[in-house]
Formats: C-alpha cells, sequence, structure tokens
C-alpha cells in the first residue's frame, strides 16, 4: 500500500511541479542526506537518520496538514529538493525552509523558484503573515537565496534551541511587501 495525501495541493511554477512527498522521493533524499551537502541541515547522516529525517517531512503533511513540497521539473517526477513551509514544534518562528537534494540541480535557480513558491501558498493560502529562514552561518548559497528571495539577515530574532553550528535569522518581506 502507498498512503497518498489526497489533499495536499500541487503547485506549478514555469518550470516545476511542487507537490507533497511520496516514497519514490526517498533514493534521492538517501543519496543526498547521507554525503556532505547535507552538512547545513544535520547531515551527513546514516541511512536511519536519513529515513527519520525524510519521515519527519512526510509527517509534516500528515500532522500539520502542511509541509515543504518535494520540487521536480514539470516534465519529469524526480525530485530535485524540497521548498515551503516548515514549523517543527521546537521553532520560534514559522520558516521557508529549502534544500536542493540533486547536485544536478544546483545553480539553475530551481530552488529560488520553489522557495517562492512556497512562500507564496504560506502567504496566500495558509494565512501566515511572516516567515523567517534559519540558516547556518556558513551556508553561503542559502543566505544569497534567502537574500534574492527579499529576506534580511534579523539578529534580534529568536533562534531554534540549537547552536552547532550557529544558526543565523533571515526576515521575509512581509506578504505585502514581498517582490
Amino acid at each position: 500500500m502507498t498512503p497518498h495525501f489526497a489533499d495536499t495541493p500541487v503547485l506549478r511554477t514555469e518550470r516545476l511541479t511542487l507537490r507533497a512527498p511520496k516514497l519514490a522521493d526517498y533514493p534521492v533524499f538517501e543519496a543526498f542526506y547521507m554525503s556532505d551537502r547535507a552538512r547545513f541541515i544535520g547531515g551527513p547522516g546514516t541511512k536511519g537518520t536519513a529515513w527519520r529525517g525524510f519521515a519527519h517531512a512526510a509527517g509534516m503533511w500528515a500532522l500539520k496538514g502542511c509541509g515543504c513540497f518535494v520540487f521536480t521539473l514539470r516534465d519529469d517526477d524526480t525530485a530535485l529538493g524540497m521548498a515551503g513551509p516548515w514549523m517543527p514544534e521546537d521553532w520560534p518562528e514559522n520558516e521557508i525552509g529549502y534544500t536542493v537534494w540533486n547536485p544536478d540541480a544546483e545553480g539553475r535557480g530551481y530552488a529560488f523558484e520553489a522557495a517562492r513558491a512556497g512562500r507564496d501558498y504560506t502567504y496566500d493560502v495558509l494565512g501566515w503573515t511572516g516567515a523567517v529562514s534559519y540558516i547556518d552561518d556558513g551556508n553561503d548559497r542559502s543566505i544569497a537565496l534567502a537574500e534574492r528571495l527579499g529576506a534580511w539577515r534579523d539578529d534580534a530574532a529568536p533562534k531554534p534551541d540549537k547552536d552547532d553550528p550557529p544558526v543565523l535569522v533571515y526576515r521575509h518581506p512581509a506578504p505585502e511587501d514581498r517582490p
């Protein structure tokens, strides 16, 4: 039996489809999470920690009714990464999260396109009035993406209870001020 999130929206951008995670995405995530490329989200990890991380992402949809979308090319259902609303119980604020799992998808603007669509969804459908992105200090690519989305560093903002490595907070513009 393959569960399906029947009520999960599917978003489409010019080049991408954003949808709920599914089991077929796991091998791409596992390869990413077990590599050094995952160092800014708690990796590299083991098969066990990769599975728990993936299940956490899928479970957010089941438990909270929303979560990060897996993004793919419009004409190819292979997972490229994940972007959108992220709200673990111990996060001080709602987050716009994004990761690129497939190294061939880096540097093509897919994460920007997916994160912008995910942020629009959180504002326009979920009714969020603001969001942040928590970014490990030293993750220059993620910082550049946050800034491209119009976010700015907010050193006064509360941070998740983690300090290894230190995390920075990038505040996204309010719905009415987004680019």
